[in-house]
């Protein structure tokens, strides 16, 4: 048993947090990616209902949701379609598996429609509950791959600093974030990271972008070369990086990269897990940029985030190595229980169905230039050092010395003040660091846009006030 509880020490995070709601939450609940310590005195902000691209608290108060959740609810709070297609997938067929050769036929509909519709030739559509392990399941499959080709030796796997890839362990891995690893023993063997390609922060003095990216991609040459060739067999990528801050690769970047991939046989994984399905003006961010990944994996907006639900698909080679191995030894020796749920199924099939008829590529084609040039607008403060983005996706990235792109002291707490700043005046987003995050809900209109817009600089000026009155600028 656990230490017991100082006597009042319960009561009084009560008093301290002020709601009941508030502060069961602090006594049971261990959060995610949160400050916990913080957590105790401040306590979490508490969300009873959505609607549209709104939510709202225990109070009453509605705040735009700036980043769609979790850069997820594509189409916005309460979709009754979804809620019903849900509902009826509930009375017919509440729960069935894939093992053993079982299958819903919902799920056969949706491994149909996605393959359908994958930017480049695909064979498989494999199912899980996140976009972590979707990853994790391309882990299994380069290796797995590999082994039925003979290569034992062909396992390393390259991912990219500040890469977001999930937080399994073997995802975990591939995100190329440190609060990913600090103090997990991660990463994990046979992966490894190159450079982040955010020509803002990393291009050298009077470099320009296409040669900034042509040296990113012969360090990844550089480093497959050290490592030999011979043992790496992947490169794992998301189109834009979301977590890491928003970051869009630099033009020619991808090109020289997918140069570097065929001419030493290593394996193509496009995390599209943020950027299909919309985001980035195209249905998939590999259109936008002109990925052909061997891999793609998929989740938040395949189901608007209302269910879990993620898929890996593979090209047939891959997939014919898996039939071979698991010829060999018996059964293919991966899944999860809720592989392919067809509740989960039967929202992501009426999820795709809405983006069809709603030409939901079209709605964010019209509104995401409001989006970039309103951001844009703000290039001139004097705490933004860049503005970044493409479709309806953006950040602005804050820093203490404009002229030479000094950043804050990660300490100072820039960027989590300005995000508490909106979400006092009715819009909740999200500090990476110091970048301040855009991700909306596919469905905002331009005066949402406009409203979400003036909240933003709203709190930009304090934040500015704020860090002038500490001397922090």
């Amino acid at each position: 048993m656990g230490a017991p509880r100082a006597a009042g020490e319960e009561s009084n995070a009560v008093n301290r947090i002020g709601t009941s709601a508030a502060s069961r939450d602090v006594a049971y609940h261990l959060h995610p990616f949160t400050n916990l310590k913080l957590l105790q005195t401040e306590g979490p902000l508490v969300i009873t209902r959505g609607k549209g691209v709104r939510v709202f608290d225990e109070t009453g108060k509605g705040y735009i949701e700036g980043l769609a959740g979790l850069w997820c609810a594509s189409l916005g709070f309460g979709e009754e379609r979804l809620v019903e297609a849900a509902a009826d997938q509930m009375r017919r067929l509440s729960f069935y598996h894939g093992f053993g050769g079982n299958v819903s036929d919902t799920i056969i509909d949706l491994a149909e429609k996605l393959v359908g519709m994958a930017p480049v030739p695909m064979s498989k559509a494999f199912f899980a509950n996140s976009g972590s392990e979707a990853n994790d399941t391309a882990v299994k499959l380069v290796w797995y791959y590999n082994n039925a080709l003979g290569r034992p030796n062909k396992k390393k796997i390259i991912s990219r600093h500040k890469a977001y890839h999930g937080v399994s362990v073997a995802a975990a891995s591939l995100t190329g974030l440190p609060t990913a690893h600090e103090d997990f023993d991660l990463p994990i063997p046979r992966i490894l990271h190159t450079d982040c390609p955010h020509y803002y922060r990393f291009a050298r003095a009077g470099e320009s972008e296409e040669a900034f990216a042509t040296r990113c991609a012969e360090n990844l040459e550089k480093l497959i070369v050290e490592e030999d060739p011979e043992t790496v067999a992947a490169f794992i990528a998301e189109p834009v990086m979301g977590a890491g801050g928003v970051i869009v690769p630099p033009p020619t970047y991808f090109e020289k990269i997918q140069s570097v991939l065929k001419k030493y046989d290593v394996l193509f994984i496009a995390d599209e897990v943020i950027c299909g399905f919309g985001r980035t003006g195209n249905m998939w961010g590999s259109e936008t940029f002109d990925l052909r990944p061997d891999m793609i994996t998929v989740a938040k907006a395949l189901s608007s985030g209302y269910v879990p639900i993620s898929a890996l698909l593979v090209s047939e080679p891959i997939y014919q190595a898996a039939v071979a191995e698991s010829e060999k030894i018996g059964v293919f020796g991966h899944g999860f229980t809720y592989s392919g749920h067809p509740v989960a199924a039967a929202v992501a099939l009426e999820t795709l169905k809405i983006y069809q008829e709603r030409d939901i590529v079209r709605q964010v084609r019209a509104v995401s230039p409001h989006l970039q040039d309103g951001l844009r607008r703000f290039a001139g403060h004097p705490l933004v050092g860049e503005v970044r983005g493409v479709g309806l996706l953006g950040a602005v990235e804050l820093v203490r010395q404009k002229e030479t792109g000094e950043p804050f002291d990660p300490g100072a707490g820039a960027g989590p003040y300005l995000v508490k700043r909106a979400q006092r005046h009715g819009l909740i987003t999200r500090a990476l660091g110091d970048s301040i995050a855009f991700s909306p809900p596919l469905v905002i209109t331009v005066g949402e846009i406009e409203e979400m817009l003036a909240i933003f600089g709203r709190a930009l000026d304090e934040t500015e006030a704020w860090a002038a009155k500490r001397g922090l600028v």
